[in-house]
């Protein structure tokens, strides 16, 4: 039979390795540090910042914009008064030469320095006359008839009438026409729907022709 104390040491001996654990197991969690619940507002507050030392903050779709390429001055557009090379397309008898000249500077050099296309001087030399008339009715905003006397014995200028009614028939105010050396009896039947401008004043009425150029352009700028 076994003494008391033989019996013990093994039992000693047993609890040993117990005891280092339990110790390390205290120890690890008397290390371990206690978290504390976090209020929302504690939460906000202890978020950093980013600096501009560390990375830049990130873009929000508001701040984000889309590059902007600025518009030249002067550039022509897709719409308005720039879409066509002309404000003003005169036409006119050959013997009207001078007066349809006069009227060209007086519209050029007014404040509003509209653009007009004169045909003897404006046309491409070589070019056909019909396609060149076509091309700058269609390229004018507004078509000024400088009627008289010679303008309605002119085959060429009744062509030009008729084109620019049929380039713009319901476009009101785009074609103007300017009676000059002649009485109303011997207005054009084919503008009879239209007033014209009286060229009896003493400016031969290129003050209305030019506000009424300048009206018809603020409808289409």
């Amino acid at each position: 039979m076994a003494s008391p104390t033989s019996l013990a040491t093994p039992r000693s001996r047993a609890k040993k390795p117990m005891d280092k654990m339990v110790d390390w197991f205290r120890q690890a969690l008397l290390k371990k540090p206690m978290k504390l619940p976090i209020s929302p507002e504690s939460a906000s507050s202890d978020v950093s910042q980013p600096t501009s030392q560390d990375s830049s903050p990130p873009l929000s779709l508001s701040s984000v914009k889309s590059p902007i390429t600025p518009t030249p001055m002067g550039d022509s557009s897709s719409s308005g008064r720039w879409s066509k090379d002309y404000d003003v397309c005169v036409c006119h008898s050959e013997e009207d030469l001078v007066a349809a000249q006069e009227l060209v500077s007086y519209l050029e050099n007014s404040n509003a320095s509209l653009r007009c296309f004169l045909q003897l001087r404006d046309a491409t030399p070589g070019g056909a006359i019909v396609s060149e008339l076509c091309q700058a009715l269609s390229n004018s905003h507004c078509h000024v008839l400088l009627i008289t006397p010679g303008f309605l014995q002119d085959p060429w200028c009744k062509y030009q009438m008729l084109q620019a009614l049929t380039q713009a028939p319901a476009s009101e105010g785009c074609t103007i026409p300017l009676l000059s050396g002649l009485t109303r009896a011997s207005y054009p039947s084919e503008l009879c729907f239209m007033y014209y401008v009286d060229g009896r004043g003493p400016d031969g009425g290129f003050h209305q022709v030019k506000e009424a150029v300048i009206r018809y352009l603020q409808t289409v700028s």
